[in-house]
């Protein structure tokens, strides 16, 4: 965290076993998301029910690059409970976050588009040429929607680049442009 947890006791005498469980759960949360710039948290004795005692009750504050989450008021007469349903609720919030900034960030490879040059029954394997030249390895485990023994030389296939040990490979190889219509005419 940038900034310490900062922890704040309300009509309540503070408590170091209190406080050292706050920062302890505040500090569990980086391994959600290690970004977190600040955590506030404030514990407080609220005024008395007439059916439930005296409950605690527990907000969180959360700061993040971009975001602020706030957990209010979780409520229980076991301050210790109550505290740990806050933090269970923080979490869940962040783990909400980062879900959304994965989906963001993540790049799918682009489709390349090519044709069949070679062709290896026995090996079961074959290669690619891409428009620029570059040759694409392929094995039979690599090829999607079609039986690799009716692939033929000449054919427009759609792969996913990757690079292998040895070179350029082609995975998820499938026959056609898949949408992509023809190229234009030279």
């Amino acid at each position: 965290m940038k900034l310490p947890v900062h922890i704040q006791f309300h009509d309540m005498e503070p408590s170091d076993a209190l406080e050292a469980s706050a920062r302890e759960h505040a500090h569990r949360l980086e391994s959600f998301a290690p970004d977190i710039m600040a955590c506030h948290v404030h514990i407080d004795l609220e005024q008395k029910h007439k059916h439930q005692g005296r409950p605690f009750g527990v907000r969180i504050d959360v700061t993040l690059p971009g975001h602020e989450l706030v957990v209010n008021r979780v409520q229980n007469e076991d301050v210790y409970v109550a505290l740990r349903d806050a933090f269970d609720h923080m979490k869940r919030q962040l783990e909400d976050v980062v879900r959304k900034r994965r989906r963001q960030e993540k790049q799918h490879a682009l489709a390349l588009h090519g044709e069949l040059v070679r062709l290896d029954d026995a090996g079961g394997f074959g290669f690619i040429r891409t428009p620029a030249g570059d040759e694409y390895y392929f094995s039979r485990d690599n090829v999607a929607g079609t039986p690799f023994e009716h692939l033929q030389i000449g054919s427009a296939v759609q792969f996913i680049p990757e690079a292998g040990d040895e070179g350029f490979q082609a995975k998820r190889v499938s026959l056609g442009k898949h949408g992509m219509g023809e190229p234009p005419a030279e």
